[in-house]
């Protein structure tokens, strides 16, 4: 029968058939996984990341079905796997943190917690996401420094993303005199805040005397804004408030201490006179 035919060792016609089945077999299979991951994560990561993950997917099914055809057609792998197991360690060792930072990238890919274009605190490094690759995560810090950080210590530390909710709150402490009017201090203050274009009206914004203190009495005041403009918004009403203030009399308070020189007390210790006992003389 031909499919009983030697070919070469004892590999037969239908090894050769079997083989090439298996390796259609996982070409479709790779094909199809492909298209069903670019479809499942087509809006949850960028185009570029979801294509590498793709291509390694693909590429990991059709090694597995290679590594289980070359016995069928006669090639020993363990030969192979004792050479291959001494490099294999080697190679292992030195490229461990590679596959952390490769598995990480894609978990960041998948879950993300940062885009490009966030602006972030990864564990101390403030800056803004520049690109995010399958290996290591790019920020431009606010000094216009680039930092590449290795995506396993990015996966690993504590993220802050400053944008990732539409809204940002930022806040002032106003300290005015205690000879000042605090309600119409209040009231310039909300009038401000009411006014302004980019100050939102929910969250409502807060304006309050927060506490009584040494020098001044201190107005806690907490604004809402878009994320992307609150840094803005922050530093132009901060300045407004300042010369709505001052335009209306009303002084920003600053420490203040009370001194006594040395001769001042010895002349007001002089002053003083010690109270009579009412049942003694002037001569007791």
């Amino acid at each position: 029968m031909i499919l009983n035919k030697v070919l070469y060792h004892s590999v037969t016609v239908f090894d050769l058939i079997t083989a090439a089945l298996i390796l259609i077999i996982a070409a479709v299979i790779a094909k199809v996984l492909s298209l069903y991951l670019r479809r499942f994560l087509k809006e949850r990561i960028a185009k570029e990341h979801l294509e590498i993950i793709a291509k390694v997917v693909s590429y990991s099914i059709i090694v597995i079905a290679l590594l289980m055809v070359l016995p069928i057609l006669g090639v020993r792998l363990s030969g192979l796997l004792v050479a291959g197991g001494i490099v294999g360690l080697t190679i292992g060792f030195a490229s461990q943190s590679i596959i952390g930072n490769l598995i990480s990238g894609i978990f960041l890919m998948i879950e993300r917690p940062v885009k490009i274009g966030n602006s972030v605190d990864i564990d101390g490094t403030t800056g803004i996401v520049e690109d995010i690759s399958i290996i290591a995560t790019t920020l431009r810090t606010f000094d216009g420094l680039y930092v590449r950080l290795p995506n396993q210590n990015v996966f690993t530390s504590k993220i802050t993303n400053f944008v990732a909710n539409v809204a940002r709150r930022f806040q002032y402490v106003v300290g005015i005199r205690y000879s000042d009017d605090a309600d119409k201090s209040l009231a310039i203050i909300k009038n401000l805040i009411e006014e302004h274009p980019l100050a939102l009206k929910n969250p409502e914004p807060q304006a309050f005397v927060d506490n009584l203190g040494d020098n001044a009495v201190n107005i806690i005041v907490w604004i809402w804004s878009p994320a992307t403009e609150w840094y803005g918004v922050k530093m132009e009403l901060l300045w407004k408030i300042k010369q709505a203030l001052e335009k209306e009399g009303i002084e920003i308070a600053f420490p203040q201490r009370v001194v006594w020189f040395a001769n001042e007390l010895r002349g007001w210790e002089g002053k003083r006179t010690e109270p009579r006992h009412p049942n003694l003389g002037e001569n007791a």
